[in-house]
C-alpha cells in the first residue's frame, strides 16, 4: 500500500516516475520527462432561479467540459430556456443547432443554445446540458431534460462560432430576454 504525502504546495523540478505532486492541482507522471496535469471537478454554488438570467462567471481557462444542472426550473411566460456562453460578455449570435420537444416540435436557434423547442409558463424542467470544448475557443452543446408538467422530454445539440477568447462564463436565460425564472435551482460543474 502506498501513501501520498503532500509536503509542499510548490512543484520543484520534475517529479519521479509514478508520483503525484501538488501545485494547485494534482499531477500524474509516467516518466521523468512526462507530466500530465489532472484537473479536478469543481462544483459552483447552486443558485435559486430568479430574474431574467443566471450567470456563472469566473470559469477557468483550463475547463474543457461544463455541465449545467437544472432542477424544477420554470419560467413566467412562453419563452424558451436558452444557454449562452461568453468570454468577457455573453455571445449572442453565431450558434447553430436543433432542439426537440416530445415528437411534435423542433426548433433551430442562432442566439443561444435552446433547451426546448417550445415552452409554456407551466413547463417545469429537470435535467442537464453539457458544453464540451472541441478545439481552441469553440464549444459543442448537448442537452437532455424532462418537462414534467408537459409529460415530455427535450433533447438538442449544436455548436457555436469561435469565441474571441477563453470561455469564462455560462449564462442561463430566456429566448426573449424578458420572461423571468419563477422556480427551481441551477448549478454548474466544470472539469479539465
Amino acid at each position: 500500500m502506498s501513501i501520498l504525502v503532500l509536503t509542499s504546495d510548490t512543484l520543484i523540478g520534475t517529479p519521479a516516475t509514478g508520483n503525484l505532486e501538488y501545485n494547485g492541482q494534482f499531477f500524474g507522471t509516467d516518466s521523468n520527462a512526462s507530466r500530465a496535469q489532472l484537473q479536478r471537478i469543481v462544483r459552483a454554488t447552486a443558485v435559486s432561479a430568479s430574474g431574467t438570467a443566471i450567470t456563472f462567471s469566473g470559469i477557468p481557462a483550463w475547463a474543457e467540459r461544463i455541465t449545467i444542472m437544472l432542477s424544477g426550473i420554470s419560467l413566467s411566460g412562453t419563452a424558451n430556456l436558452q444557454i449562452q456562453i461568453g468570454s468577457g460578455s455573453a455571445l449572442t449570435s453565431g450558434y447553430v443547432g436543433q432542439t426537440w420537444l416530445g415528437n411534435t416540435n423542433n426548433a433551430s436557434y442562432t442566439s443561444g443554445f435552446l433547451l426546448s423547442a417550445t415552452s409554456l409558463a407551466t413547463y417545469v424542467y429537470y435535467g442537464h446540458a453539457t458544453l464540451t470544448n472541441i478545439t481552441s475557443n469553440s464549444w459543442v452543446f448537448s442537452a437532455a431534460a424532462g418537462v414534467t408538467t408537459a409529460g415530455a422530454a427535450v433533447t438538442g445539440g449544436g455548436s457555436n462560432t469561435t469565441l474571441g477568447g477563453a470561455l469564462d462564463r455560462v449564462i442561463i436565460t430566456t429566448s426573449n430576454g424578458t420572461d423571468t425564472f419563477d422556480a427551481g435551482t441551477v448549478n454548474i460543474i466544470y472539469e479539465g
